[in-house]
């Protein structure tokens, strides 16, 4: 998921470090790229992601597996990706505990790609570098390293929109046409607006939007610099587009106007269905997340519209194999075809997760979405896509995201000041990354 960021690089370690590890990748965890879990060789490739790629869901695994009888997929999933890494960060210190696919979030791509190169197999190996041109510069670059290793295949990028209810909209007395609300909130300070004339008459327990976490993030990847420039410096502390961010989704929070819910917690999870919100900010890949969590009821009642500011993108992973991996070269083949042009196309039209592959865009131009309404998200999406900054990507992008929406979460539901809480954002990322 979600969420693409265009990468600098800085070098990964050569000579004795990278034969060592290539040494440990062909000796170590008693593994070999052609061992079979049973007779026949049965293979069962293990893989393991976080939040909701869809691959099940999609029928792509089971498609998969009928065309090669010998394989059997078995995926564990993560609802939240910061206890996901987490998990990633230990099993790779230790070597152990490793699935033959990884997922990598994209704010945690550069992380890999600088930090920990010898961990993860350079899939030109298998022949990746013919790939290239299947997929767009910035997403295929985002996974290279300095010395042109290809650690990861690119799955889904993060255009964003806005998702809100189209029942709750009418009873508040709100307009409920996409084209319509695109002009009333072409700007973040139309959108608040627009909030506070539905706060006034909304349904009973029902917030203009679900956090100002999602806020914040949602207008922060509208920028191409957000927490660190292009040289690598760590900037987030004087970047004018980040205050402005930070200060919107502030005054949205001391309005009131949101259901000061956590992302991924179980009661967000439980809002999608019960109308807590009437808004989301979303990227593509949210769409197959609320179907899953509003369910049949909700098919109908949701619409996207364009969003507030321009265009962003918020999201979007990238499918790896570690090399403690037990079935590299079948892991490679599975990464392959998961990533293809086919498979991202059928992916974004059943479950919304937004090609990175350029084919894949072409496929999808005309895709509607019957569960939104009808909404052209080939064309939303794709011109988001189109529009979006290529952006820079940090070291620890996903870190010092996760300080600022804790913080703003403060505000949002402590009432503490926006000073106090901004010193706390800068405490947590001094804490988290030194």
């Amino acid at each position: 998921m979600p969420i693409a960021r265009a990468a600098k690089r800085a070098a990964v370690r050569l000579g004795a470090v990278a034969l060592a590890g290539a040494l440990l990748a062909a000796c170590g965890s008693g593994s070999s790229d052609t061992a079979s879990d049973g007779e026949g060789g049965k293979v069962t490739l293990t893989v393991d992601l976080f939040g909701s790629f869809g691959y099940k869901e999609a029928g792509l695994y089971a498609e998969y597996q009928k065309l090669h009888p010998n394989i059997t997929i078995k995926q564990t999933d993560t609802e939240d990706e910061a206890d996901y890494w987490k998990s990633l960060q230990t099993r790779l210190a230790g070597g152990g505990g490793l699935a033959d696919v990884q997922g990598i979030e994209v704010g945690r791509i550069a992380s890999v790609t600088q930090q920990q190169a010898d961990k993860f197999e350079d899939l030109k190996k298998y022949g990746a570098d013919k790939l290239k041109s299947q997929f767009a510069d910035a997403k295929w670059a985002a996974a290279t390293t300095k010395d042109g290793a290809v650690l990861g295949l690119g799955t889904d990028v993060g255009p964003e929109a806005m998702c809100y209810r189209t029942d709750l909209f009418k009873q508040a007395g709100l307009p409920t046409d996409r084209e319509e609300l695109a002009k009333k909130w072409s700007t973040w300070e139309g959108y608040l607006e627009l909030g506070k004339q539905y706060k006034a008459k909304a349904p009973a327990k029902s917030a203009w939007l679900d956090s100002v976490g999602s806020l914040f993030s949602i207008m922060i990847g509208q920028e191409e610099e957000r927490y660190y420039d292009a040289s690598g410096k760590l900037i987030w502390e004087t970047n004018p587009a980040l205050k402005t961010a930070w200060d919107t989704s502030v005054k949205a929070a001391e309005g009131d106007l949101s259901a000061k819910l956590d992302q991924w917690s179980p009661q967000w999870n439980q809002a999608f269905a019960a109308g807590s919100f009437a808004t989301i900010p979303c990227p593509a890949w949210m769409l197959g997340y609320i179907k899953g969590q509003a369910g049949d009821a909700g098919k109908g009642k949701w619409d996207i519209a364009k969003l507030p500011g321009g265009a962003g993108n918020w999201g979007g992973s990238y499918l790896s194999v570690p090399r403690a991996a037990k079935h590299k070269k079948e892991a490679y083949e599975l990464i392959q075809w998961l990533t293809a042009p086919e498979q991202q196309a059928k992916l974004f039209q059943k479950q919304g997760n937004f090609p990175s592959s350029t084919g894949a865009i072409e496929k999808v131009a005309g895709a509607t979405d019957p569960y939104f309404s009808g909404a052209p998200i080939g064309q939303i999406f794709g011109d988001a896509a189109k529009a979006a900054p290529v952006q820079v990507l940090g070291v620890h992008d996903q870190n010092v995201n996760q300080q600022i929406t804790n913080a703003l979460s403060e505000v949002e539901r402590k009432g503490i000041s926006s000073e106090k809480a901004w010193g706390n954002a800068k405490k947590g990322v001094e804490n988290t990354i030194g």
